[in-house]
C-alpha cells in the first residue's frame, strides 16, 4: 500500500453537502413561515385584478381593450421584474433581492389605491408587478438553497400551502368589501391598500433572514457561509441530532478546504471546474457572473435539453394556471350570473388554492416531481372541461373547485421541480428568466384568451386551455430530470461541454 494511500483523509464535507445532511430544524420552519407569508401576498396580487376585473369596468366604464389592458398590466411588469430580479439575487444575494422587490410592490399597490383614472391604474399595476414578478422565483431559489435536499420538497410544498390561501383571501376580501365604502372609498380601493400594506409587513419580517450559505460560497464568500452553516449545524446538536457522514460526494461538491466551483481562491483567481474549467476570469469580482454570457450557459450542451424543458413549461403552464385565475369570473360573467354572484363563486372556487397546495405536501416527496406535474396538468383539462359545460351553480362550484385544488398540486410541484434545475451560481436568474416567460404569456392571456371566450364560448376557451395541459404535461415527462431528493447541485458545472 502507497504512502499517499496510508495518509489519504477523507476530504471534509462541503457547504452544500453539510447543508443537506442537516434534518428539519425551527429556523427552517420559520424560514418557511416567512416565505410563505410573502407568497401569499404575491398569490393575492396574482389574482387582484381578475377578481376585480367586472367591478373595475363598472367603476372606470372600462372598454373591452381597457380590461385587457389593466389584467395584461401587471403581467408585463412581473415579466420585466422577474428578469431583473432574478439577475440582482445572483449577483448582490437573495435577501437583499427580497428587500427591493418588496419595497418596489409595496410603493406602487398603494398607488394605485389612488387611482383617478384607468391610465394611471394601469401604470401602477405594472410597475406593481416589476417589484413582485420575482417573487416566486427568489422564493424557489432561496429555499431551494437552504432547505436540505430530502425534505426539501415538502418544505417548499408547505410555504405554498400558505402562500395559496392568498387566493381565496382576495375572493373572500372582495365579496365583503366592494359592496361597502368604507370611509367614503370605494371598497376596490381598500383592496389594493390591504396588498401594500402586507407586504410591509412581510418586508420587515424578511430583513431577519439570513443570506443563503450556498450563494456565499459559490461567489467565494467563504468565511460567512462558514459561520452560517455552522451554526444551523449547532443548532442540529443542541436539540440532539447526530448529524450523518454526507452522500458520496459528487463532482459538484469540492473538498471543504479547497474552493467551491467557481469561488475566488485567495490569490484571486477562480477556483476551477471539475474538469479545470475556470468559470469566472482572474480577478473578477466575488459576486461577478460567470465568464460564458448567460444564454449561452443555458444552451450549453449540459443545460440545453433543461431550459427547453423549463421555457415551454412556463410558457404552457400559464395558459392553464393564469388562464384560469384571470378569466374565471369573466367566464361566470358569460353564464348568467351577476357581480356579486360571482365574486361568491369565485371565492367559494378559490378555496381550493391551499386546499392542493396542502394535498400537494405528503406527494412531493412521494412522487417523482415531472410525474406529479404531467398528472396535475391533466386534471387541470379535465376539471376545466367540465366547469366549461356545467349547467347549475353546484356543479360550477365543484368543478371550479376541482380545477383550483389540482392546479395547485400542479403549481406547488411545478415550482420545486424549476427550481431543481440549475446550479447556484445562476438558479436565481436562470428560473427567473423562464419565469418571466410566464408572465409574458399571462400578460398576452387576455388578448389571446378573451377572444376565444367571446367567440366560442366557455367550452372553446377550456378546450384550448386542455391543448396547452396535455402538450405541458406531454413535455416535462420527455424532456425533464429526475430531481426528488437529489442535491441541486447534482446536474454538474455551469456551462460544461
Amino acid at each position: 500500500m502507497s504512502d499517499d494511500t496510508l495518509g489519504a483523509v477523507r476530504p471534509a464535507p462541503s457547504v452544500a453537502e453539510r447543508l443537506d445532511r442537516l434534518p428539519v430544524l425551527p429556523t427552517h420552519r420559520r424560514i418557511t413561515t416567512v416565505i410563505g407569508i410573502g407568497l401569499l401576498f404575491d398569490m393575492y396580487e396574482n389574482n387582484l385584478s381578475g377578481t376585480l376585473s367586472q367591478v373595475l369596468r363598472t367603476d372606470f366604464a372600462l372598454t373591452a381593450t381597457d380590461v385587457k389592458l389593466v389584467l395584461a398590466s401587471v403581467f408585463l411588469g412581473q415579466f420585466f421584474g422577474a428578469i431583473l430580479m432574478g439577475r440582482l439575487a445572483d449577483r448582490l444575494g437573495r435577501r437583499r433581492a427580497f428587500l427591493v422587490n418588496l419595497a418596489i410592490y409595496s410603493f406602487f399597490s398603494l398607488a394605485g389605491a389612488f387611482s383617478p383614472s384607468v391610465g394611471w391604474l394601469i401604470a401602477t399595476r405594472f410597475l406593481a408587478g416589476i417589484g413582485i414578478g420575482a417573487e416566486q422565483t427568489l422564493s424557489d431559489s432561496y429555499l431551494a438553497d437552504v432547505l436540505p435536499a430530502r425534505h426539501r420538497g415538502r418544505l417548499m410544498a408547505w410555504a405554498y400551502t400558505l402562500g395559496f390561501c392568498g387566493v381565496p383571501a382576495v375572493g373572500l376580501t372582495a365579496m365583503w368589501l366592494v359592496p361597502l365604502s368604507p370611509f367614503g372609498v370605494a371598497g376596490w380601493r381598500w383592496l389594493f391598500a390591504l396588498g401594500a400594506a402586507g407586504s410591509a409587513v412581510v418586508w420587515a419580517l424578511r430583513r431577519g433572514l439570513f443570506e443563503s450559505p450556498r450563494w456565499l460560497a459559490a461567489v467565494g464568500r467563504r468565511a460567512e457561509a462558514e459561520a452560517l452553516t455552522a451554526r444551523l449545524e449547532a443548532e442540529a446538536r443542541s436539540l440532539g441530532t447526530s448529524l450523518p457522514e454526507p452522500a458520496g460526494r459528487d463532482t459538484a461538491y469540492p473538498a471543504h478546504g479547497a474552493p467551491e466551483p467557481g469561488e475566488r481562491t485567495p490569490r484571486g483567481d477562480s477556483a476551477p471546474e471539475p474538469g479545470g474549467r475556470t468559470p469566472l476570469g482572474k480577478g473578477a469580482a466575488a459576486s461577478a457572473p460567470p465568464s460564458d454570457p448567460f444564454l449561452r450557459q443555458l444552451f450549453s450542451p449540459h443545460l440545453r435539453r433543461r431550459t427547453v424543458q423549463c421555457w415551454l413549461l412556463c410558457l404552457l403552464s400559464t395558459v392553464g394556471y393564469y388562464g384560469f385565475g384571470t378569466l374565471a369570473p369573466l367566464v361566470l360573467a358569460a353564464k348568467g350570473y351577476d357581480i356579486v354572484q360571482g365574486l361568491g363563486y369565485t371565492a367559494t372556487v378559490f378555496v381550493g388554492y391551499p386546499v392542493g397546495a396542502l394535498l400537494a405536501v405528503p406527494l412531493m416527496d412521494r412522487v417523482e416531481r415531472r410525474f406529479l406535474v404531467a398528472m396535475s396538468a391533466l386534471g387541470m383539462a379535465l376539471a376545466g372541461l367540465g366547469f366549461a359545460f356545467a349547467g347549475s351553480a353546484s356543479t360550477v362550484i365543484a368543478c371550479g373547485f376541482a380545477y383550483t385544488l389540482v392546479s395547485n398540486v400542479f403549481s406547488s410541484a411545478s415550482h420545486v421541480f424549476l427550481a431543481e434545475q440549475y446550479p447556484t451560481r445562476i438558479r436565481a436568474q436562470a428560473s427567473g428568466t423562464a419565469y418571466s416567460l410566464s408572465k409574458l404569456t399571462a400578460a398576452a392571456l387576455p388578448f389571446a384568451l378573451l377572444p376565444v371566450l367571446e367567440r366560442g364560448g366557455p367550452g372553446m376557451l377550456f378546450a384550448t386551455i386542455a391543448a396547452a395541459m396535455a402538450l405541458l404535461a406531454a413535455t416535462v415527462v420527455l424532456l425533464g430530470p429526475r430531481t426528488a431528493d437529489r442535491p441541486v447541485e447534482a446536474e454538474g458545472p455551469v456551462g460544461s461541454s
